[in-house]
């Protein structure tokens, strides 16, 4: 299917491109969720006649989402799971349980804008991707311990040592 994007998609192009995809991800995916309309002639014409305004107003919530990202930066978060001897979780963490805590430390984001590009099944310090927008990503540091002090403590051990590894290197 011909569609053109109305934003910007990760892996796919920018707003304004116009891409075949197949039928099934522009049905099932890119047209109910608002990203793209079918590249017919009028809906081009008509997209070309707002773009400049879907622009501005994609400029202005890049610029939101920069400053919440901005405020969010260094921003770690300790999570209490049940695990066995090894270590290894009982179960995964979850984007929802990362949403949520996210939330508790008071950025209002859904589980959809938590990125975690491998499973998370084990004990220790992890590297989690917030999308605040589809330009703007935030890394956020999780720690994963049995007891809520254990996870405070991994935390700030791994703030020792990767001030201690940029000292390194300057």
């Amino acid at each position: 299917m011909r569609i053109i994007l109305k934003q910007r998609v990760e892996k796919l192009g920018q707003m304004g491109d116009i891409l075949n995809v197949r039928d099934g991800y522009a049905r099932n995916f890119l047209l109910p969720k608002g990203f793209a309309d079918r590249a017919t002639p009028e809906r081009i014409a008509a997209f070309e006649a707002q773009r400049q305004q879907l622009e501005a107003h994609n400029l202005k919530m890049k610029e939101e989402a920069q400053a919440v990202a901005k405020k969010m930066a260094g921003l770690k978060i300790a999570l209490v799971r049940s695990a066995g001897e090894s270590g290894h979780l009982y179960g995964s963490v979850r984007s929802v349980d990362l949403a949520e805590a996210i939330t508790q430390a008071g950025f209002t984001i859904n589980r959809h804008q938590v990125r975690i590009d491998n499973p998370i099944k084990e004990l220790g310090i992890h590297q989690v991707r917030v999308s605040l927008h589809p330009e703007v990503d935030e890394i956020v540091t999780l720690g994963i311990a049995l007891t809520q002090e254990e996870a405070e403590t991994l935390i700030a051990a791994s703030e020792k040592v990767s001030e201690s590894q940029e000292e390194a290197i300057h």
